[in-house]
């Protein structure tokens, strides 16, 4: 296999843990005035992802990075014509971190309340732009002679890029639900299987319907099999949460996110950015990718055994008792 299809399968490897580490936080932030009552609640809510948040978004900084190294002229591409919709993201995460630290700096209600709809706000602009964003990728971006972005920021916000967002947005928010269940103790834990129950037929209708559009654009072999595993994964987790398997529904939502990412990549390739880029003429030298790839191959796995030992400390259900300010 070529180094450029190697860095093309680690970059999408990158974004596909990213969104489905990443996509059950959205979730949880999204959801907290829904399903968190009280303040308690809430805290005992924002506990579950409490250890894990900073480090899930690790993996869409690792994955930028990649981009930069492997593929700057698809990276400077990407980052030029979605200029607009990834700082938004980007100031959302800066705000959403912050709330995560204030909320509880103070014991005041109107304090608490402020800082809490700027988690959701946080939550909900990334989950919705992000399927904005990587829907433009997939259908192709039009550019000038110099490499720059043809059209305006409104002309990304096409019919197919909205329902990218609603997919993305639906999707997080069903995967934050069942996590919820999973991390928690009744009541909260009912609410939340009771939301993910509602939430799913929509994430489920929606990402058909995007899968389908998608395949229409552009298809392989391999994305054809990504949407219809996906879609499948879907249905099994509505059917495990309906059945109160918790573990089995958590699976099953991520592994549709998952495969989703899977889906889009693999309908790309070889383009990075279609119609014109390529994994070969946007990829750096053969020195540069041989050298990221030592690198890789050393820290990498360094990495994946430090989340996971994180999330294996933090694996019990967290109760309204171990919630605290600090």
């Amino acid at each position: 296999m070529e180094l450029t299809t190697v860095w093309f399968v680690l970059v999408a490897a990158l974004f596909t843990g990213y969104f489905v580490l990443e996509g059950f936080d959205f979730g949880v932030g999204a959801l907290l005035p829904a399903l968190g009552r009280d303040d308690r609640e809430r805290r005992t809510l924002l506990a579950t992802i409490g250890p894990v948040w900073d480090g899930n978004e690790v993996w869409v900084i690792t994955a930028g990075g990649a981009m930069f190294a492997a593929f700057p002229v698809w990276y400077a591409t990407v980052f030029s014509a979605l200029y607009l919709p990834l700082l938004l993201i980007l100031v959302a995460l800066i705000l959403r971190g912050v709330a995560f630290e204030y909320r509880g700096m103070r014991d005041d209600p109107a304090w608490r309340a402020r800082w809490d709809a700027a988690i959701v706000f946080g939550s909900t602009a990334p989950a919705f732009l992000w399927g904005v964003a990587f829907a433009n990728i997939a259908r192709g971006l039009p550019l000038t002679p110099d490499g720059d972005h043809a059209g305006g920021p409104l002309d990304l916000l096409h019919p197919y890029a909205l329902l990218g967002g609603l997919v993305t947005l639906s999707l997080f928010v069903t995967h934050g639900a069942v996590f919820l269940a999973l991390k928690t103790v009744s009541p909260i834990r009912e609410r939340a299987a009771r939301v993910a129950g509602r939430a799913g037929p929509a994430a489920l209708l929606t990402l058909g319907a995007f899968v389908a559009w998608t395949l229409t654009i552009r298809s392989s072999p391999g994305a054809v099999v990504a949407a219809a595993v996906g879609l499948a994964a879907l249905v099994g987790a509505l059917a495990a949460n309906r059945a109160g398997r918790e573990g089995w529904a958590f699976l099953g939502t991520a592994a549709s996110i998952g495969l989703l990412v899977v889906c889009l990549f693999a309908a790309l390739y070889p383009a990075v950015l279609p119609p014109h880029l390529t994994v070969d003429n946007a990829a750096s030298s053969p020195y540069t990718l041989r050298l990221m790839t030592w690198v890789a191959a050393i820290f990498a796995p360094l990495v994946l055994l430090y989340q996971g030992w994180t999330y294996w400390v933090f694996r019990k259900r967290v109760t309204t008792g171990d919630a605290s300010y600090h």
